[in-house]
């Protein structure tokens, strides 16, 4: 019973080392490398896209003010009409 327990954790270090240097390979760091270039790829990509939307949320924003704006000022010139028409 003792000796499958040391058994199990001989095993395991050697997985485990073994499995440290598959990761640490060179076939492994060109895929690590490949993903991160992906990565930053779609990073540009979203970085633009949030731009553009920012611009146009800013555009939206600014008409919308001068909207309001202006139906402020025919609401005045409605008042200001009926209380000269009195």
């Amino acid at each position: 019973m003792k000796f499958k327990g040391v058994g199990l954790f001989a095993l395991g270090t050697l997985f485990g080392l073994e499995g440290i240097k598959l990761l640490s390979s060179k076939d492994a760091k060109k895929v690590y490398a490949h993903c991160t270039a992906g990565v930053l790829r779609a990073k540009d990509s979203v970085v633009t896209q949030v731009t553009t939307l920012q611009e146009n949320c800013s555009d939206i924003y600014e008409e919308a003010k001068e909207i309001n704006e202006n139906r402020k000022n025919k609401k005045e010139e409605v008042i200001f009409e009926e209380e000269s028409e009195n």
